[in-house]
């Protein structure tokens, strides 16, 4: 078992690497990530979207496979990238054009955060948070899970309860977004609100004034 583990984890820092991610050693073992520039999408990729939306279903049995790094940056671009450059407007829509939420990416090696104007993942923190994403086990295996993550200095002029409202309904467009790309993409995917947000906010390290709403976890599904 040791063995297996092992051969994963270099497979996960093996294609890391190619992806553009800088992994060196600490004195303590601790990891420094570079940021993962992503491939542009492809300007057709998966399935229609009436094939899409008949396979659309949450599933929760996850392979511990690596995603491609085509497959990261089309995900993430369908969740919450730049559809049209001029404007920077995105593949979702905001409450009052706010863009008050971001997408965290926890995978083994660390956690990033998406920078949908520059298309890359922007390094946060090194190491495996992947377990403190949720309450079930498979999320400690899966490859990657997706934190959302809204931030109230965004949302000025209403109250901290709509505040949460109005985020948790853009989150939904968002997650939304994942579950077609993950359908027409033949990935498993799961949307969940069972996590302790309160321990994961301090172990991202979030200002004051974030908060996280959801997470969505994602990967091959196990055979």
């Amino acid at each position: 078992m040791t063995a297996i583990l092992a051969a994963r984890r270099q497979t996960t820092l093996g294609l890391l690497a190619a992806a553009g991610v800088a992994v060196t050693h600490g004195v303590a073992g601790a990891q420094e990530l570079a940021p993962i520039s992503l491939p542009a999408p492809r300007s057709d990729f998966g399935r229609s979207l009436g094939q899409s939306l008949r396979m659309r279903r949450s599933q929760r049995d996850f392979s511990s496979r690596p995603l491609p790094t085509q497959m990261l940056s089309e995900l993430l671009w369908s969740a919450y990238g730049v559809n049209r450059p001029d404007t920077k407007d995105r593949t979702a829509p905001s409450w009052r054009h706010a863009r008050e939420t971001e997408i965290y990416a926890a995978m083994e090696t660390g956690t990033w955060r998406y920078d949908p104007f520059s298309h890359r993942l922007e390094p946060h923190l090194a190491g495996d948070i992947r377990a403190q994403t949720g309450a079930q086990d498979f999320v400690a295996t899966a490859p990657l899970t997706l934190v959302y993550v809204s931030d109230a200095a965004h949302m000025s002029g209403v109250s901290p309860e709509e505040q949460h409202r109005f985020a948790a309904a853009d989150t939904g467009f968002i997650g939304q977004n994942v579950y077609l790309y993950c359908a027409s993409e033949l990935l498993a995917c799961v949307f969940r609100g069972s996590l302790d947000t309160e321990r994961l906010g301090r172990t991202l390290k979030l200002a004051e004034t974030q908060f996280i709403q959801f997470a969505q976890t994602v990967g091959y599904p196990k055979s």
